[in-house]
């Protein structure tokens, strides 16, 4: 009776090891991951990257990766233009300089 217990959970257990193995090689891509793709095939008009991207994380937090790096890349850009965050923006968004 213990010899089958033990089979059945050699062979269960086996699976789980052999699929985590897997999932080693494909592993999931993270939100930011996701948000760098999506944001860069938006600007080459890549349509088939943008839908890849978008499938790989909620929307939710595709939203929020693509928040992440908007906010990274104004303070990144104000940094080297000598210049405000708020000022970046509005010249990025073709916005008047208030």
């Amino acid at each position: 009776m213990f010899h089958k217990v033990r089979e059945t959970w050699a062979r269960l257990s086996g699976s789980a090891r052999s699929e985590q193995r897997g999932s080693r090689t494909t592993r999931p891509h993270n939100l930011f991951e996701a948000a760098a793709v999506y944001v860069s095939a938006r600007a080459a008009d890549d349509q088939d990257r943008v839908d890849e991207a978008a499938g790989w994380v909620s929307p939710e937090a595709l939203s929020f990766g693509v928040s992440e790096l908007a906010c990274r890349a104004v303070v990144a850009l104000a940094r080297e233009r000598d210049t405000t965050p708020a000022a970046v923006a509005r010249e990025l968004l073709g916005l008047p300089t208030a």
